[in-house]
C-alpha cells in the first residue's frame, strides 16, 4: 500500500508519528480540509502533469489553481494533467491520496508553488485517501525532493477576482 511507503520514508526521518489516519474521506480538498479541521487553502494538493520524459508533480495550496500561461511560462509546455491510471504508474499514489512523498519512478519532478508559502503549516496526503501530515512549507519542500519554488498558479492571491476551492 501506497500509505505504509510513505509511513516507512517518514519512520526513516523520525516523523511517522505526525502521520494521521482519518476515518473518514480526506480524497478531496474540502474533505481533507474537514478532516484535519483546517481552512481549505492549507491543504497542499499534488497535481501531476504530463512531460515528455515523464511527469511534472505541483505541491500547491488547496485554494489555488494551475494558470496555464504561468506554467507554460515557466516549463516550456502547455499543461497536461495525467489521467488516474498515469498518476499511479508514475507517483505509486492513486487520486485522492497523491503527495509527492516516497515516489521511486525517475522521470517524476516535484516542484512546490508558492501559494503554500502564506502558511506556517500545511497538509498534503499520505498515499491514501484517508491520511495526511502535518508540516511546514520548508519540510514539505525538502521531503517531497522538490527541485524549486515556482509561481505557477492562481485564484489565491488577495485581490485576485477569481478565486477557487
Amino acid at each position: 500500500m501506497a500509505i505504509e511507503k510513505v509511513r516507512e520514508y517518514f519512520r526513516q526521518h523520525q516523523m511517522e508519528d505526525r502521520m494521521m489516519e482519518f476515518p473518514v474521506s480526506s480524497a478531496t480538498v474540502e474533505l481533507a480540509a474537514e478532516a484535519a479541521g483546517v481552512i481549505p487553502a492549507r491543504i497542499c494538493k499534488t497535481i501531476s502533469f504530463r512531460t515528455e520524459e515523464g511527469c511534472i508533480l505541483i505541491e500547491a495550496a488547496g485554494d489555488a489553481k494551475i494558470d496555464n500561461s504561468k506554467f507554460k511560462k515557466t516549463f516550456g509546455i502547455k499543461a497536461k494533467m495525467l489521467n488516474p491510471e498515469e498518476v499511479l504508474e508514475y507517483t505509486g499514489h492513486a487520486v485522492g491520496g497523491v503527495c509527492a512523498f516516497a515516489i521511486e519512478h525517475p522521470g517524476v519532478k516535484v516542484y512546490s508553488d508558492i501559494s503554500l508559502k502564506r502558511f506556517d503549516t500545511v497538509f498534503p496526503a499520505c498515499g491514501s485517501s484517508n491520511s495526511a501530515i502535518e508540516l511546514t512549507c520548508e519540510e514539505v519542500h525538502h521531503h517531497s525532493g522538490s527541485l524549486d519554488w515556482v509561481d505557477v498558479c492562481k485564484g489565491w492571491q488577495e485581490g485576485e477576482e477569481e478565486q477557487c476551492v
